[in-house]
């Protein structure tokens, strides 16, 4: 039985298309469940971060394995990413109208959450590369991993913590702003946008295509003002 394990485990590992099952696998199991369900704790995101965690470690498939495996999926997210602007476009007029609005919004964004981590690195006495680490959570992986590299933080980390933002927003993020009664779509968008990034828009594309342009748009200005505001908020004494 010890022989046949070892040898499907070896078999499982070196086919070019496992992790590609595992991943998309994984995302429409917590699909289905979420449909089934209809608990936050069934977010496919969520579900498929744990099935390809539990098979990598399971099948013995290294990262770098992985990665080769998904390439495939990672050559779609330029497109997907650059897909963004359509409904954007779509809503220019309302982004010349509020264009200070806009502005405003997402600097009050960027504001808080510089605040807020400074305020967690002081009660939890975070060292420095602790807390430039946790000052990108907010911001696009893309983005986020070379800056937090920059300030001299952790990235593997700091990749791990934008994922978890980006979960929350996603699973969370349109019921607290409901509960908050914050139900104008265009505010829904920025608000989901600069706390959740790109997998916070994925979410913001489903409630309506006002939010995902807007929360599209969130992306790219608080990745933008993050990388002008990191720099200095890391200069902060702890």
């Amino acid at each position: 039985m010890i022989a046949f394990w070892n040898s499907l485990r070896d078999v499982v590992a070196a086919n070019m298309f496992t992790g590609l099952l595992l991943t998309l696998g994984g995302y429409f199991l917590g699909a289905f469940l979420q449909r089934k369900r209809r608990l936050v704790i069934f977010n496919p995101l969520l579900i498929s971060i744990v099935v390809i965690i539990v098979g990598l470690k399971l099948f013995r498939i290294d990262y770098s394995t992985y990665r080769s495996q998904t390439s495939g999926l990672s050559y779609l997210l330029t497109p997907t990413t650059i897909c963004l602007a359509i409904p954007l476009f779509r809503q220019f007029e309302l982004v010349k109208k509020n264009w200070r609005a806009i502005l405003a919004s997402i600097s009050a964004g960027v504001a808080c959450n510089v605040a807020l981590v400074w305020l967690v690195a002081r009660i939890f006495d975070m060292n420095y590369s602790e807390y430039v680490t946790f000052l990108t959570k907010s911001i696009t992986t893309a983005i986020g991993a070379g800056l937090t590299e920059e300030l001299g933080g952790s990235t593997p980390i700091a990749c791990a913590t934008i994922a978890l933002s980006g979960i929350v927003g996603n699973a969370l993020g349109d019921r607290v702003l409901r509960a908050l009664r914050i139900l104008d779509p265009l505010a829904q968008g920025l608000g989901i946008g600069v706390a959740s990034h790109g997998i916070g828009t994925a979410r913001s594309l489903e409630l309506g295509e006002t939010q995902g342009a807007f929360s599209g748009l969130a992306i790219a200005l608080t990745g933008i003002l993050t990388v002008v505001v990191a720099p200095f908020a890391a200069l902060l004494p702890l």
